[in-house]
């Protein structure tokens, strides 16, 4: 069918001469679009949700966004690291791209919930905290992780915001600066390396007792790399920005950031439902397509993959599009 037949359906050719042919084709599709059945049903809407959805977008395929609006990095002021978009904060890439990616008339956002899922004879439905239940031939997971805090108060009030995670994202703003590493062993000694590039002030703070080895203690001493076995009472801030840390013994240290390896778990209990592996780590197990290991089912962003970061979850959720709409090609083909 053709854009001009398309503008034909229901008697509205009359409105091909007054509205501009991308906004005549929204309107024509959202009216032709099923409501709840779908080719695709992305779970997740921010950066590897929508680069997903952009690529069937753009390939005509029916496409349902469901996303509760609550993403990891929403206290994050500023991203970076993303060519075209570096400072920006996350709410303006993903408001820009979320507008970008709407203008695209098979694509659907439903702000809710997605809370249960089954494999079906035709595909999968998904079932939502609204009680609405969806259909589709294929499953997108987009949904992040979730970060466990420990218990350490100021922590939850520092993320993102000077208690990061990576040195890609926020390293160079926190260059020079007298900089912490709240972790221990392999992680700890593996972010090290990493930020000793960017500072000679680091100190590690295992928070309790450490867990290198002899070479990995050598390595550290040889790099001026001071460590502080004692445990960690608090993290005193001011909004956000860190100030000093507190420690159980009663002693603190001044610190201006802090890079902290905290556990995770999955966001979404949906694809353990629906039979997805875990890797050891417990992320979603995807091959180089972004598929997992149920058939019609695909993840990507920071669910499957410990590279954590919009760059990354962009070409993740634009691989994953990709192979779906490759799939449906095939299949209806």
């Amino acid at each position: 069918m053709t854009r001009r037949e398309m503008i034909k359906i229901g008697g509205v050719a009359s409105l091909a001469a007054t509205i501009p042919m991308p906004f005549t084709n929204l309107l024509i599709f959202n009216e032709m679009i099923d409501k709840e059945n779908f080719d695709v049903i992305i779970i997740g809407g921010s950066y590897s949700g929508l680069s997903a959805a952009l690529a069937l977008g753009r390939s005509l395929k029916s496409v349902l966004i469901i996303d509760g609006g609550s993403p990891c990095n929403k206290q994050t002021p500023h991203s970076h690291n993303f060519l075209t978009q570096d400072g920006k904060t996350p709410l303006e890439i993903s408001t820009l791209a979320k507008q970008q990616v709407l203008e695209y008339p098979t694509v659907t956002f439903h702000k809710d919930f997605a809370i249960s899922g089954e494999k079906t004879e035709l595909g999968f439905n998904i079932r939502t905290r609204k009680e609405k239940i969806f259909r589709a031939k294929k499953i997108i997971f987009a949904t992040g992780i979730k970060d466990t805090m420990l218990d350490i108060p100021g922590l939850s009030e520092s993320w993102g915001i000077s208690v990061v995670h990576c040195p890609y994202c926020h390293g160079y703003e926190l260059r020079d600066q007298k900089t912490g590493i709240l972790a221990n062993g392999e992680r700890a000694f593996h972010l090290s390396a990493m930020v000793n590039n960017l500072t000679d002030n680091l100190t590690i703070l295992t928070n309790g007792e450490m867990e290198f080895d002899v070479e990995q203690l050598e390595k550290l001493e040889k790099n001026n790399i001071k460590v502080i076995t004692t445990e960690v009472s608090e993290l005193e801030h001011e909004n956000g920005h860190l100030k000093r840390v507190i420690f159980k013994n009663g002693s603190s240290e001044n610190f201006t950031g802090l890079y902290a390896a905290l556990p995770f778990t999955q966001h979404s209990e949906i694809p353990k439902q629906l039979g997805c592996e875990l890797t050891e780590h417990g992320f979603i197990e995807v091959d180089s397509m972004q598929k997992t290991s149920v058939s019609g089912v695909f993840a990507c962003g920071d669910n499957s993959t410990m590279m954590r970061s919009i760059a990354n979850a962009v070409y993740g959720g634009n691989i994953a599009g990709v192979m779906v709409n490759s799939e449906l090609t095939k299949e209806s083909f």
